[in-house]
């Protein structure tokens, strides 16, 4: 979905670059907070190391800062439906396509919502 009607229906898929970033990032963030046990420290060199360290001396900051993260994504999210309605996007679609993508990615969509600049219209 592109730009249609005057942006009504603007919806635009970010970079897979960064979806595929943030989603292993979270992936591996989900894997140390509830299951640290099964992760092979060793194996991941200095990434490993660190992450060990985080689990046996900062577990429940580890904990709180993971669904801290999610509620920061969630108020991008609601954020990008004011967004939304203030760029004259107005189709129930497109709405839904960015709150979706703003809640699993971030700012990765956030930012292209926020430099969408629809163009305006000419007054008769």
């Amino acid at each position: 979905m592109g730009t249609a009607a005057g942006g009504k229906a603007y919806f635009q898929r970010g970079s897979l670059f960064w979806f595929t970033v943030i989603t292993l990032s979270f992936g591996y963030y989900t894997w140390a907070v509830f299951w640290p046990h099964s992760i092979p420290y060793q194996s991941l060199g200095p990434l490993g190391l660190f992450t060990q360290y985080l689990v046996d001396h900062h577990h429940s900051l580890l904990h709180s800062g993971y669904w801290l993260a999610w509620l920061i994504h969630v108020g991008e999210s609601l954020y990008a439906m004011v967004l939304c309605k203030s760029k004259g996007i107005t189709d129930g679609r497109a709405q839904l396509l960015w709150f979706l993508q703003t809640f699993l990615f971030g700012i990765a969509s956030l930012s292209i919502l926020i430099a969408y600049r629809p163009k305006r219209q000419k007054q008769t």
